[in-house]
């Protein structure tokens, strides 16, 4: 007689159903695991033995065999030690076999018996929902795995769980946890002077664009790039339960709490590739998974290396890193608003102790480790001058994050109006919008379409240069609350395009001046 139970393999965010098969039979006593296991699932057997031991109880003298199918599939993690124990529980009879039907587990085993904190129980949990079965987890993890909207049993023993599936001592579904609080939003107003580069950054967050400030050391970029997230509407329903999902693979969800918040992920430029968009031995997600429908701010652009932002260009296009393995590929969604700061060049470009002393050629030399590629996928360039000592003795700005995050907000509603999504719970953006679509979008009136196709002519604009700018001016016309983009509206996109503090662009910044005038 064999029993069974359901656990869960994780490839991506993806949990994928194990059937768990544990059978006695005669022969030598052995305990084996079979199925692909890694190291860690390996040393379930001690981890399983010794938490038996804790419950008065002994494996069985009889040859053990588990089988974790498919068995083509690699297995990691600790997670599988819940599953396995009471699928033994069952062949020994401690508990009834019936009970396990319609029940999937994870969990690690402490020694004592005690279940330890599991990543992964959401994505579990709603694996199991979409299954119509109930998961067991330990209780550290329940008021995560709730807000999967399936029924979780939290237990934080296995004990408990042996009460539970004999009737003497049932536990009660758990419920979700309540969302964490949000960390106060830095304002606007902090940020003295600087009005050009706050209006690019209402637009990159009107519109979910890209943006790359210019600027020397001390004037601001930093600054302006922390208080983007609250210039953000709050995740929706569906993109809470995407964020979360990746936060749980990782570990990062405290105490099962979720957040509103969009995520805001800062990595040092000394970060690996790996790091960045996702790798090691178990394929854990990277900061560009991390970021997925927050912000990615890269301080210091070309100071990463050029391998690390050339392996982002396929979450800035498609809004999924892959990871290639040798035996499978797992995906991550990474679909993030990348904002990025640079100095003018390596001695910084400002006045001072910080002033150039190597000329134009230092330029170059800095901004040529940006790929033209990477660079294509930036949709809004802006210049950050310095700050003067006039700027900061005038009074705060009239206007901070409440007002511009007003703004931000309707033009995201007209694009939610836009795209059509009836269900309310995604927030598309003109940078989201297929290239197939943008003509019909963008809706240019004659001067603004005559202006635009002058520009991609004498400037040599790639098809995605020049889709990425109507899109930029499309965001520009919902601010306005115009319903077709006018000559402005273009014109004002086109600026942003183009910044002579990058030489390779220098030449075309002066030719956009012209079209313009």
């Amino acid at each position: 007689m064999i029993s069974r139970i359901t656990t869960f393999a994780f490839e991506g965010v993806e949990a994928r159903p194990i059937d768990v098969q544990v059978q006695l039979s005669g022969g030598a006593n052995a305990f084996n695991i079979v199925g692909l296991p890694d190291k860690a699932v390996g040393e379930s057997r001690e981890r399983v033995r010794a938490a038996f031991t804790a419950l008065g109880l002994s494996l069985p003298p009889e040859r053990t065999t588990v089988n974790l199918a498919p068995a083509d599939l690699p297995k990691e993690g600790s997670h599988y030690d819940l599953a396995i124990a009471l699928a033994i529980l069952a062949a020994i009879g401690a508990i009834p076999r019936d009970s396990l039907e319609g029940v999937a587990a994870i969990g690690e085993l402490a020694l004592d018996g005690a279940l330890a904190n599991t990543v992964g129980a959401l994505p579990a949990a709603m694996a199991a929902e979409g299954m119509e079965m109930a998961l067991v987890c330990p209780a550290v993890c329940g008021a995560e795995a709730a807000w999967s909207g399936g029924t979780v049993l939290a237990a934080p023993t296995l004990i408990s769980l042996v009460n539970h599936f004999n009737g003497s001592r049932p536990i009660m579904p758990a419920k979700s946890g309540p969302l964490a609080e949000a960390a106060p939003v830095s304002d606007l107003r902090d940020v003295k002077g600087q009005e050009g580069a706050k209006r690019a950054l209402e637009i990159a967050a009107a519109g979910g664009h890209n943006l790359l400030m210019i600027g020397p050391p001390g004037s601001g970029k930093s600054m302006l790039a922390q208080r983007l997230p609250g210039l953000l509407p709050p995740l929706s329903a569906r993109e809470l339960l995407e964020v979360s999902q990746v936060h749980s693979i990782a570990g990062l969800l405290e105490r099962g709490r979720l957040s509103r918040a969009r995520p805001f992920r800062a990595p040092h430029h000394s970060a690996s590739m790996a790091a960045m968009v996702g790798g090691g031995i178990k394929a854990k997600p990277g900061e560009a998974s991390m970021a997925h429908h927050g912000v990615l701010f890269l301080d210091e652009l070309p100071e990463f290396t050029s391998q690390v932002l050339d392996s982002l260009r396929q979450p800035l296009e498609n809004g999924e890193a892959v990871i290639s393995r040798a035996n499978r590929h797992v995906r991550y969604p990474s679909r993030f608003q990348l904002i990025a700061a640079a100095n003018p060049c390596k001695c910084g470009g400002g006045a001072g102790a910080f002033a150039c002393r190597k000329g134009p050629a230092c330029q170059a030399n800095y901004f040529s480790r940006i790929s033209g590629p990477f660079l294509d996928r930036i949709d809004l360039f802006v210049d950050v001058a310095p700050v003067t000592a006039t700027d900061l003795t005038l009074p705060p700005p009239s206007e901070g994050t409440a007002e511009a995050a007003a703004r931000v907000a309707i033009a995201r509603e007209r694009q939610m109006k836009r795209y059509g999504d009836a269900t309310g719970n995604r927030r598309p953006v003109n940078a989201d919008a297929p290239s197939s679509d943008v003509d019909a979008i963008c809706a240019l009136d004659g001067n603004a379409r005559a202006l635009v196709a002058k520009a991609a002519e004498q400037l040599s604009l790639s098809a995605r240069a020049y889709h990425r700018i109507l899109k930029v001016a499309r965001t520009i016309a919902d601010l306005d609350g115009a319903g077709s983009v006018a000559r402005v509206h273009a014109a004002e996109a086109l600026t942003y395009r183009f910044r002579p503090a990058i030489p390779p662009l220098s030449g075309r910044s002066g030719a956009v001046s012209g079209l313009i005038a």
